[in-house]
Parts: C-alpha cells; sequence; structure tokens
C-alpha cells in the first residue's frame, strides 16, 4: 500500500475529479516550486468512488476561480503545524479574469492586446462563459 505522509504547512487540494490533477498541476505551474508537491492519482474515496489529490509543502498563492472553474467542488486545505487551519470549498466562479481567451476575431481583446480577457458565468447549468466584451460563448 501506499503511504504518502502528511504535510506540516502548506495546502491539500482534495476531492479532485479522477484525471484532473494533472491538468491542475499545469495551471497552477506547480513545477516552478521548489518544495516537495505530491500529486496522487486514483484515490479511493468512499464520496466519489476515485479521486486525485495535491498536497504542496507551502502555503502558497492559489486562484480559487481557476479551480472552481476546472472542476468545480475541489475542497481546498491549509495546514499550519500538522493541524487544519482553513477549509474552502470552491464552485463555479461568476468571473474569470486572464485565464480564457475569447476566441472571436472581431472581439476587441484580439486587437487590444493589452486589455484583460474577462468572462462571465452565463448558465451555472451548462457551466457557460461569456466574454464580458463581444458576449461570444467560450467553448
Amino acid at each position: 500500500m501506499l503511504h504518502i505522509d502528511s504535510i506540516q504547512n502548506g495546502i491539500v487540494l482534495d476531492h479532485i475529479k479522477a484525471g484532473k490533477a494533472m491538468e491542475l498541476y499545469r495551471v497552477l505551474e506547480l513545477n516552478k516550486l521548489e518544495c516537495p508537491v505530491a500529486v496522487l492519482m486514483n484515490v479511493s474515496s468512499t464520496k466519489m468512488g476515485h479521486k486525485d489529490m495535491i498536497k504542496i509543502s507551502e502555503d502558497i498563492e492559489i486562484g480559487l476561480d481557476i479551480l472552481g472553474y476546472i472542476d468545480p467542488g475541489i475542497t481546498v486545505n491549509v495546514i499550519r503545524d500538522g493541524k487544519l487551519v482553513e477549509k474552502h470549498c470552491v464552485d463555479l466562479p461568476e468571473k474569470i479574469t486572464g485565464y480564457l481567451k475569447c476566441n472571436n476575431p472581431r472581439c476587441i481583446t484580439t486587437t487590444e492586446q493589452e486589455l484583460q480577457q474577462v468572462f462571465k458565468l452565463s448558465d451555472r447549468e451548462s457551466a457557460t462563459y461569456r466574454c464580458i466584451y463581444c458576449e461570444a460563448k467560450y467553448k
């Protein structure tokens, strides 16, 4: 059986849908950290069947909006001195800034490169986002 020690200080991303951990690892650029990072995939879970987890042995700033967009339902646990001190449940964000790119060639963000890409949640059921400038749906 695989055994990964608990962390003393840092962050545990839990309840990640099985198979999504590597995408989060890439998006959060965890490869650039100099601290230990453990990526656990297909861990047995009574609640989810199987899940992924990421343990980061450093308290870093994590964009909850990006986590919520990639996989709503993730739990972010902050650990200090071996104890859970904060717990955040992530959901679909109302707005995403600087992560998605508008595919509409006529959008102002195509010509105005310095303009921040901003998408607003337009339909929670289908997790549909639209550009705030041109209303184009994000694929």
